[in-house]
C-alpha cells in the first residue's frame, strides 16, 4: 500500500488451566504464559507499533501485594521493551509475587497504532480499573473503535461518574467496571447446566457494551481469577480463539496461534459475534450472548483481508492471489498492447501476493490459447509468441529520511522514497502496476508515477486489487475524512461548477437515498468515468506517459472474498455500514467537508 494507513491494534490472551508445575515438567519451562505471550506479540507486530503493554495476573493473590504485573511503553522501540520487561519481570522488583512463577494464570497482551490518540503510554492497553474488592479490579486491552464513545461518555458522567479521561479503552474499562461494581461476587450464579451457569462478569459486559455502536474485540480479566473475550455483534474487528486441556488463547489472527501453539488451522476458531467467551478460575469455558437484537449475519472488515492480516493466513493468501487473478482481463484491455510491449511489476510489500495471482492468471490464459485455432482472436493478437514479462521494478528505500524544511526541497527528495530498477522498460512498453489499495493517492502521485515516468514508458497503468475507497470509514481505520479519499475528490469534479449545491441538497435529505447520500450522485457516474478522472487527479504535471487506472470491481471483490459462511463488509466501497453509528459518520464527514472542517467524523 502506497497510502500509509493507520488502523487496528492486536490483542493476545493467554489463560492457564494448570499450576505452573505442569508446564515445567511437560515443557520444561519455568515461564510457559510469558512465552506463548510474548510469541503471539511479536507474530501479530505488523498490526502495532506506537505503543505495547501487558497484565500478567496471579491466581492466588495475597494481600498486601498487587494482584497482577503490568508494564506499558509507547517508545520508538515499545514492543521490544515490553518483551524485554516480560522476560525480566520476576527480577525487576523484591515485593513482586511473581518470583516463582508458579502463581501466574492469566497473561494479557496488546499492541497499539495510535489512530486518533495521542501516541503517549496513559494511552496503551491493557487499562486497569483498580477496586479493594478483587472481583471488581478489571484489566482490559481491545482492538476496537466507536462510532458514539462521546455520547457514551456523557451518559457514564449523567450517572453520577467523574471520568479522569476521554480515552475510548480508559471509557469502556470504567464502564464495565461500573457494571460490576454492583455484584458482591464474580463467582458463577447456580445452574444445572454449565451454559446456563452465567457469572455476574457476562451480565456486566453485556450492560456496558449494550449502547456501543462500532467495532471490538476486546479481551480482559478480573482480579478474583475469570478472564473474557468479547466480540461485537457484526463480528467487525477480527478475533480467533483455541482452547485445549492446558490453555484458553485469544488474538487478533489466526497464524499467531498457529506458530505459538503449534497446532492446524482448523483448530483455531473464531470469536463468536456478539457474544462472550468467560474463562472461569478453574478453567471451565462459558460462552454467553451479548445482545439479542441484532440477527444480521456478521460483516468482518474486507480491509483485513486486503491488506491488514499478514498473507500467512492460508485464507487470505488464496484470497488475495484471487484478486490478482481477477483483475486480469481489465489490465489487458487498459493496456492496450501486445504482450511483448507490456511489463507487469508491483508496489512493495502487501500487493505482492495479489501479483502473484495475476501472473499465475496470465501465464495460464497464454499457454493455454497458444496453438488453438479457435482461440479468441483478441488474446491470439495480444499474445502473439511471448510470455508474460515481469520483474521488481519499485522498490522502497526503508530508511529514507528527510528533515528537509523547504517545501520544493522535500517535494523533491519525496519523489525518490521509493528507488526503481532501471534498464526493463523502453520508450514503446506500458508499464503495469500492481498496488492492494489507493486511498488517499497523495504517495502514487508525488513519489510512485513520477519514479515510474522517469523509466520511460509509453503507458502506465496503475492497477488497484481493491475497489475504490469511497466512503469513510469508523470502525478502525483512519479513513474518516473524506475529502481525503482520492475517489471522493473525483466525484467533486465530475459533478462540476453546482458540485457544492448537489452535496448539500443530497445532504439534507433531498437526493433519492438519504440513509447514504452519497450513492445517487456516484450512480450517475460509470466506473470508466469515474476511474479516468482518479487517473487525472493522480498524474502529476509534466508527466510524458499516459496513466491509467484500473480498479477492482465490487462484484468480483466479493466472488473473492465470500463464502458460504459469512459475507465481508465492503462499507468504504459500497457505502453500505452495518451499523447506524457509519451513516451517521458518513453524514458528519460530508458536513465537515463542506464546512472545510478537517476534524474527525465521530
Amino acid at each position: 500500500m502506497t497510502d500509509e494507513l493507520k488502523h487496528e491494534c492486536a490483542v493476545a490472551l493467554v489463560v492457564l488451566k494448570k499450576d505452573g508445575e505442569h508446564y515445567r515438567n511437560k515443557y520444561g519451562s519455568s515461564d510457559y504464559g510469558g512465552t506463548k505471550l510474548s510469541l503471539l506479540l511479536e507474530k501479530q507486530h505488523n498490526r502495532g507499533q506506537d505503543g505495547a503493554g501487558a497484565a500478567i495476573l496471579s491466581s492466588h493473590p495475597e494481600s498486601g501485594y498487587m494482584p497482577y504485573w503490568a508494564f506499558k511503553s509507547s517508545s520508538s522501540t515499545a514492543l521490544a521493551d515490553l518483551l524485554d520487561a516480560i522476560g525480566k519481570r520476576h527480577e525487576q522488583s523484591a515485593m513482586s509475587l511473581f518470583d516463582t512463577g508458579s502463581s501466574e494464570r492469566i497473561f494479557l497482551g496488546h499492541l497499539r497504532y495510535a489512530t486518533f490518540g495521542k501516541n503517549e503510554v496513559a494511552f496503551c492497553h491493557p487499562f486497569i480499573h483498580q477496586a479493594s474488592e478483587l472481583c471488581h479490579t478489571l484489566l482490559l486491552a481491545g482492538n476496537f473503535n466507536l462510532t458514539n464513545a462521546g455520547e457514551l461518555f456523557e451518559d457514564y458522567r449523567r450517572k453520577g461518574e467523574f471520568p479522569t479521561s476521554r480515552a475510548d479503552g480508559y471509557l469502556i474499562c470504567e464502564l464495565i467496571a461500573h457494571e460490576l461494581g454492583g455484584a458482591r461476587s464474580c463467582a458463577t450464579v447456580e445452574g444445572t447446566d454449565a451454559q446456563e451457569r452465567v457469572p455476574p462478569l457476562a451480565s456486566a459486559l453485556s450492560r456496558a457494551l449494550k449502547d456501543a455502536d462500532g467495532a471490538w474485540t476486546f479481551c480482559g480479566a478480573t482480579g478474583d481469577g475469570w478472564a473474557f473475550a468479547t466480540r461485537d455483534p457484526h463480528g467487525i474487528r477480527p478475533g480467533y480463539c483455541y482452547s485445549d486441556d492446558e490453555v484458553f488463547v485469544v488474538a487478533s489472527e489466526r497464524p499467531a496461534i498457529q506458530a505459538a501453539f503449534d497446532v492446524p488451522p482448523e483448530a483455531v476458531k473464531e470469536l463468536p459475534p456478539g457474544a462472550a467467551l468467560l474463562i472461569s478460575p478453574d478453567g471451565e469455558v462459558l460462552m454467553s450472548e451479548l445482545r439479542s437484537d441484532i440477527q444480521e449475519s456478521p460483516h468482518p472488515c474486507a480491509f483485513e483481508r486486503i491488506y491488514f492480516s499478514r498473507a500467512n493466513d492460508a485464507g487470505i493468501y488464496r484470497e488475495r492471489k484471487a484478486l490478482g487473478a481477477a483483475l486480469v482481463p481489465q489490465i489487458l484491455a487498459a493496456a492496450h498492447a501486445p504482450m511483448e510491449r507490456i511489463f507487469f511489476s508491483y508496489i512493495p510489500n502487501s500487493a505482492r501476493i495479489a501479483f502473484y495471482g495475476l501472473l499465475e492468471r496470465l501465464f495460464s490464459l497464454v499457454l493455454s490459447y497458444k496453438g488453438h485455432k479457435d482461440s479468441d482472436p483478441f488474446l491470439c493478437d495480444l499474445c502473439g509468441k511471448n510470455l508474460p514479462r515481469f520483474g521488481e521494478i519499485a522498490v522502497k528505500d526503508a530508511k529514507f529520511r528527510t528533515f528537509i524544511a523547504d517545501a520544493a526541497a522535500r517535494r523533491e527528495f519525496y519523489k525518490h522514497v521509493y528507488d526503481v530498477t532501471y534498464g526493463l522498460i523502453d520508450e514503446e512498453d506500458t508499464l503495469v502496476v500492481m498496488d492492494d489499495s489507493i486511498v488517499r493517492g497523495n504517495t502514487m502521485r508525488n513519489a510512485i508515477i513520477p519514479m515510474l515516468s522517469r523509466l520511460g514508458p509509453k503507458r502506465i497503468v496503475i492497477v488497484s486489487s481493491a475497489p475504490p475507497i469511497r466512503y469513510p470509514d469508523c470502525y478502525g481505520i483512519d479513513m474518516s475524512t473524506l475529502g481525503e479519499l482520492v475517489a471522493f475528490r473525483a466525484l467533486v469534479n465530475l459533478l462540476g461548477p453546482d458540485a457544492e449545491k448537489e452535496l448539500r441538497e443530497a445532504l439534507e435529505g433531498r437526493a433519492s437515498c438519504p440513509l447514504n447520500p452519497l450513492a445517487p450522485l456516484y450512480a450517475r457516474f460509470s466506473d470508466e468515468q469515474h476511474c479516468a478522472e482518479i487517473a487525472r487527479l493522480l498524474t502529476p504535471p509534466g508527466t510524458k506517459a499516459e496513466v491509467v487506472v484500473v480498479y477492482q470491481t465490487v462484484e468480483n471483490l466479493r466472488k473473492c472474498l465470500n463464502n458460504s459462511q459469512l459475507a465481508f463488509g465492503d462499507w468504504y466501497f459500497t457505502g453500505d455500514y452495518p451499523t447506524p453509528g457509519g451513516y451517521k459518520v458518513l453524514r458528519k464527514a460530508l458536513l465537515n467537508y463542506l464546512e472545510k472542517n478537517s476534524e474527525r467524523s465521530y
